[in-house]
């Protein structure tokens, strides 16, 4: 024996279980968070993600746009909105109900933005 240094050395578990043990305890950690979430949490999640997307898509300069991610993103909502009913509060399904609402004019008012306007022609 070489010494205190020794003895408190072989009391230390290597950098290598600690790495094991911290991997364990985080692995257990994230088991726990997932049997505690539910489905319906992260539904809710995803519309909040879903609805600031499709905003976003339609935002900007005209050329900017993407108005085919903000049509995927208004019929995802359109989708999702009716399978939280019951499983969160009626208001919150109520106001995602308004945003899809309130997406779906924006959504149109880019369309009209973005074609060109009709020529008006006499022989019509």
């Amino acid at each position: 024996m070489s010494g205190p240094e020794s003895f408190a050395d072989s009391d230390q578990p290597s950098e290598e279980t600690r790495e094991q043990v911290s991997d364990e305890e985080l692995r257990d950690r994230l088991e726990a968070e997932l049997r505690r979430l539910k489905v319906s949490d992260v539904l809710l999640q995803s519309c909040y993600t879903i609805s600031s997307l499709g905003y976003g898509k339609m935002a900007g300069a005209a050329e900017d746009r993407d108005l085919e991610q903000a049509r995927i993103a208004i019929e995802a909502l359109r989708v999702l909105t009716p399978l939280l009913e019951g499983a969160v509060p009626a208001e919150v399904t109520r106001d995602l109900g308004q945003v899809t609402a309130n997406m779906q004019l924006a959504y149109a008012k880019a369309v009209n933005e973005q074609e060109p306007e009709p020529q008006a022609d006499g022989d019509a």
